[in-house]
């Protein structure tokens, strides 16, 4: 099961480098909990039990430092809130 999760973030990876995207949030499926990284992304996940749904937090290696807060509400809603020098950038599902 870890080899399959590592493919499928480093599908993800490369399709967020494809579109330039440096922060996602995103509901997965049958995932194991942790944090895995790939590429140029760090990737956290909070894993709902119940039904083997989560979501799934990607961040980009260079914007790692300016994550202030990442909160997962629950299986369907998560946000993370990236610090900037003006205000603050929020990323939610």
């Amino acid at each position: 099961m870890l080899g399959t999760c590592i493919g499928r973030v480093t599908t993800v990876a490369r399709e967020l480098t494809k579109y330039k995207l440096y922060v996602a949030v995103q509901e997965v499926r049958g995932d194991t909990g942790g944090t895995l990284g790939a590429g140029n992304y760090v990737f956290s996940l909070e894993k709902e039990t119940k039904v083997s749904i989560g979501n799934r937090i990607f961040a980009h290696r260079g914007v790692v430092s300016a994550v202030e807060r990442a909160e997962f509400v629950s299986g369907k809603i998560s946000y993370i809130v990236l610090r900037d020098h003006w205000c603050n950038i929020i990323a939610y599902q």
